[in-house]
């Protein structure tokens, strides 16, 4: 007997074929009938006009906390999502040392820094009752919703085995054998593989460079070519040139690092912008030389325009502007005494929109800002205007209109800046470079930046572009840039299709509705902490392994998600 029938759906099955309409049968966590079911099961649907996905894949996730409060990994799940990849950005909760329980503390401030995590959400809502990689993924196994695989942080690595010199040192021989040991351990354990960082934007609790930061190119090498001797792993990896354009030598760096591994090496975020037109080729050209020399070099883009607000009072993208962060470092009352300061406005201005800002520059044009949530009675009624109106009213300059508006709220303004490549010919420019070999629709960061982005939604909110909208892409192409592709750049088994004898990872949507609401701020994380939240419109259902754990956008209460080890549930992706 099966266990459920979705009958007469509209099959996209992940492969980039043609739809049809079928009866999809669920046994034992599996998909066992597709086509015409004729044997008797436990429950029975109608899903006449409705849409039959295989779940989606998110590569670039950080539920790693999360999932310990939030089984579901909403919104993620509720849009559709039945498999994360976490441990991204060279950020994991392990291995922490047994020895130095002050590791744990030291991991919760740098998670809250640097991924904008709560940190009374990391204290009161995560056990921390792991020293390795496996007992942190032990700690997950039986309790979530999602399935979930994990790739392990070099910050951590080098925290294990370094102490408080991961941050600024060097290791010795024998260090570094020891990383490479504890990697190893990391992925017999499961962990998918190695995640590193050498972004300049990434700065620990304590305001120093994480400590990945300070690895020198042969220690990437040694822990690259550890990654090639495991089965089933990948390479994650950031350097600073992931935010506008690489140098030779992160080029260099990541062909390097994917081919002594032999294995696929993915990156985060590729943004898509016509108004720098070199950008694209000059982000891809490292794809090119890896293929050359062996390896593989994937760019991770998102579909969407993903918006992140920003605030004076808060740490925030405005922080990494070069020249800014010394500033919006300072105590409240002297940072507003700084900003009304005309020349420090000035010179805040002209490092934001210079060419060493790179990418930052878009957040530059402080008129095309919309004011969000405000605190005094001074602002009230701004919210939801454009900065550019409110200061050609005001006779003022306009970030010195922002500055004032901010400076009413102490500083804790909401502000959204208005999207800069938002135009017919960067949506062109991204239908183009999505068909390329070597960029992946993710990038999301779910779980990450709580209160300042919601990314996760990506998934619905393309199918509808996709549907209603745009329509830069089909149906077919749309559903396998989210589900197989994905889930064949990791070698996920029997996950990404709707075929008989896979894992039956589904969505059922509504094609006429489908989409993402847009993001609201709730404090549903413990401490009453805030974060945005997106629901997801026109999706019916969700069944991860062949369970229902999502009916009409809300959780059924179902953990029938696993934690996906490497080489069990991985299998290898070889560049050679």
């Amino acid at each position: 007997m099966l266990d459920h029938v979705i009958q007469g759906a509209t099959v996209v099955d992940g492969t980039g074929a043609s739809a049809y309409t079928a009866d999809v049968g669920i046994r034992d966590g599996r998909i066992a009938v597709v086509g015409t079911v004729t044997e008797e099961a436990r429950s029975v649907e109608d899903a006449t006009g409705l849409v039959l996905t295989p779940g989606f894949v998110d590569p670039h996730t950080h539920y790693d906390a999360q999932l310990f409060w939030d089984p579901y990994a909403t919104p993620s799940l509720n849009h559709g999502v039945t498999t994360v990849a976490g441990g991204n950005c060279g950020f994991t909760l392990a291995p922490l040392h047994p020895d130095r329980p002050e590791d744990a503390d030291y991991t919760r401030r740098m998670m809250s820094k640097v991924e904008g995590m709560a940190l009374v959400a990391l204290e009161e809502g995560t056990p921390w009752n792991w020293h390795s990689f496996g007992e942190y993924l032990d700690a997950l196994e039986g309790r979530i919703a999602v399935n979930a695989g994990f790739m392990v942080g070099h910050c951590a690595l080098r925290r294990y085995v370094m102490g408080p010199q991961a941050v600024g040192g060097q290791p010795s021989q024998e260090q570094l054998a020891a990383m490479v040991r504890l990697l190893r351990e990391a992925m017999d354990a499961g962990a998918w593989g190695l995640s590193t960082t050498q972004s300049t934007s990434h700065s620990d609790g304590d305001g120093q460079p994480v400590a990945s930061r300070h690895a020198q190119p042969a220690e990437l090498l040694a822990l690259s070519r550890a990654v090639g001797e495991c089965e089933g792993t990948q390479i994650e990896a950031i350097v600073a040139g992931c935010l506008d354009q690489f140098s030779d030598a992160e080029i260099d760096l990541f062909v390097e690092m994917s081919a002594v591994a032999g294995r696929p090496l993915n990156w985060n975020v590729l943004t898509i912008d016509a108004a720098v037109p070199e950008r694209v080729p000059r982000q891809l050209l490292a794809s090119e030389q890896a293929r050359k020399a062996g390896g593989r070099v994937v760019a991770l883009t998102m579909p969407i325009l993903t918006p992140m607000n920003m605030s004076l009072g808060t740490f925030c993208a405005l922080n990494l502007i070069p020249g800014w962060g010394p500033v919006l470092g300072l105590p409240v009352p002297e940072r507003i005494e700084k900003l009304r300061d005309p020349q420090v406005r000035a010179e805040l201005l002209r490092r934001a929109r210079s060419k060493e800002a790179g990418v930052f520059r878009r957040l530059s044009n402080f008129g095309r800002y919309v004011i969000g949530d405000t605190y005094s009675e001074a602002n009230a009624g701004l919210t939801g205007r454009v900065v550019n109106d409110i200061a050609e009213e005001r006779g003022q300059e306009p970030f010195a209109c922002l500055v004032e508006i901010c400076a009413n709220d102490e500083l804790r303004t909401v502000l959204w800046p208005m999207p800069t490549d938002n135009d017919p010919a960067s949506w062109a420019l991204r239908a183009e470079t999505w068909s390329h070999e070597d960029v992946l629709l993710g990038g999301s960061d779910a779980g990450a930046h709580l209160d300042r982005m919601c990314g996760a939604p990506y998934t619905t909110r393309f199918l509808g572009d996709c549907l209603r909208g745009r329509r830069l892409v089909g149906l077919e192409q749309a559903v396998k840039m989210l589900t197989d592709d994905p889930a064949r750049l990791f070698g996920l088994r029997e996950r990404g299709r709707i075929r008989e004898g896979w894992h039956a990872d589904l969505v059922l949507l509504d094609p006429e509705r489908i989409d993402a609401g847009p993001a609201t701020l709730v404090h549903d994380l413990p401490g009453d902490s805030p974060r945005l939240d997106s629901r997801a419109l026109g999706v019916r259902a969700v069944w991860v392994n062949g369970v229902e754990a999502i009916r009409d956008d809300v959780v059924t209460g179902a953990v029938p998600g696993r934690v996906l080890r490497s080489g069990r549930d991985t299998e290898t992706v070889s560049t050679r």
